[in-house]
């Protein structure tokens, strides 16, 4: 065969082996190598590329640049619509160090909880009255609430308002600081007095209606707007329907800050930024929610039980795990009550007890029983917002007694299935007579494909079918067919 000029020109050019010599090796062929040599080179773009797209992947999305020199003034805006724990704590304490760096007018918070932790309301309420911006707790929109470690939140900043047909209140701590332990009575009442104290304070500071504050915390009170704007002195200061009505009648208004100075608002048409969770931070935030929590609990443990009744299946057990380390994420934030995880556990525990034991559906029923309280007693905290939810509780236990029935359904036909292999097997196999055998004669059948010394009760004659009756060590009890 003859060489075309395209050939001859290739190989006739030097080859360098140091270059090619890895893709020689694999194809044997140094022209397979001419778009996979340039790598090398291209790793570091591809590097940096992975790299930038991890940090913005990680990074909050950028809030829209103010012209340099430009004569307004900017207003940061965060909507806070989650439970109050570390992820929405690190959030609203980045949006006021950004505010701070660029030394915005004012930071306005849309707040809308049930609640939080007690500790990560803390840190919030730290930054923010050390905070250079003053900051501005929205209650809404129409409909919202703030309640228990949002009602703090609000009197303690510089600027409170609630939209019309909002309320927020009912203080009373129902857990310990952390939020994960059960407390008894008299660590209950030192934990309330504590709060109690620290309401106070802050409504002292902001000029609020001290009593009314303490009665949040320790009666576990909430108010209307209009009943936290009527009191004398009040709890909030404005009531407005939205942010930029908010901006309009805090324009020119002189306010205090916590460390006795003043500071006059100029918030009239001021350019609002408005800062995004990054996609971390509401990846994690949704997470820790007591009805999330409960799914990727019950999924987690539902795939290890997977992996359990048929190992090698992978998927399930990779699966599985990582529902269960989001899950326990989710708890160490949450008020979480661990008689209520470990009655999930045992409910799941007796599930896999069902294909082994035979119990005739007892232990699915204590299984569904067990899971049931588990979910009640799972999040403790008598907060609405703070509780694994009935309409998700039933889907979930329902869905659990289906799989498990389908379960037992398989392994019980798995039971009664005839045996294939062995001896058992060949109980009512055909076969076929290759000798005449009479009553108590040994003669010879094939079946299987083998050839078998059997006996008969009744006379066959050569090429009769037959039916295999029993098996004892090498001879078959057969009778025709």
């Amino acid at each position: 065969m003859g060489l075309c000029k395209s050939d001859a020109l290739r190989l006739a050019r030097p080859v360098s082996a140091t270059r090619y010599a890895p893709m020689i090796l694999r194809s044997g062929h140094p022209r397979l190598s001419v778009r996979v040599r340039d790598w090398p080179a291209r790793w570091p773009a591809i590097l940096v590329f992975a790299v930038c797209t991890g940090r913005w992947l990680a990074a909050s999305p950028s809030e829209p640049p103010i012209p340099s020199g430009s004569s307004l003034r900017a207003v940061y805006s965060a909507e806070v619509d989650s439970i109050i724990h570390p992820v929405s704590a690190k959030y609203m304490i980045d949006v006021m160090a950004r505010a701070d760096a660029a030394g915005a007018e004012l930071v306005v918070f849309s707040l809308r909880t049930p609640g939080g932790l007690v500790d990560s309301t803390r840190d919030i309420i730290s930054h923010m009255l050390a905070a250079k911006t003053p900051v501005a707790v929205f209650v809404g929109p129409a409909g919202a609430r703030a309640a228990s470690a949002g009602f703090l939140l609000t009197i303690a900043a510089d600027v409170a308002a609630m939209a019309p047909g909002t309320h927020f209140g009912a203080a009373h701590p129902v857990a310990g600081p952390g939020g994960g332990e059960k407390i008894d009575e008299t660590m209950a009442k030192k934990v309330a007095s504590d709060v109690a104290a620290y309401a106070r304070t802050l409504a002292t500071k902001r000029h609020r209606n001290v009593a009314l504050a303490e009665q949040a915390v320790n009666e576990s009170r909430a108010f209307t707007e209009q009943e936290a704007a009527s009191a004398t002195p009040p709890l909030i200061d404005l009531v407005t329907t939205d942010i930029p009505d908010l901006l309009e009648k805090l324009d020119g208004r002189q306010i205090a800050r916590f460390d006795g100075s003043t500071v006059v608002l100029h918030t009239r048409d001021a350019q609002v930024v408005q800062v995004e969770m990054s996609w971390r931070e509401r990846i994690l935030s949704a997470v820790a929610h007591p009805n999330v929590a409960y799914v990727l609990f019950s999924l987690g443990t539902l795939g290890l039980a997977v992996e359990l009744w048929s190992p090698g299946a992978i998927l399930p057990g990779i699966a599985g795990g990582i529902c269960l380390l989001l899950a326990f994420f989710a708890f160490q934030v949450l008020p979480v009550n661990y008689a209520g995880v470990l009655l999930t556990l045992f409910g799941l525990g007796l599930f896999v007890l069902e294909l082994k034991v035979p119990s005739y559906g007892l232990l699915t029923t204590g299984g569904l029983i067990s899971l049931v309280f588990g979910a009640l007693m799972l999040v403790d905290s008598k907060a609405l917002g703070l509780q694994v939810s009935w309409g998700l509780i039933l889907p979930i236990t329902l869905a659990m007694a289906t799989i498990m029935a389908f379960m037992v359904r398989l392994a019980v036909s798995s039971q009664r299935q005839r045996p294939i292999t062995g001896e058992a097997g060949m109980i009512d196999a055909l076969g076929k007579a290759l000798t005449p055998i009479a009553p108590g004669q040994i003669g010879r059948v094939a079946t299987h494909g083998e050839i078998w010394t059997a006996i008969t009760t009744e006379p066959l004659a050569e090429g009769d079918t037959v039916r295999i009756l029993a098996v004892d060590h090498l001879t078959l009890t057969v009778r025709k067919a």
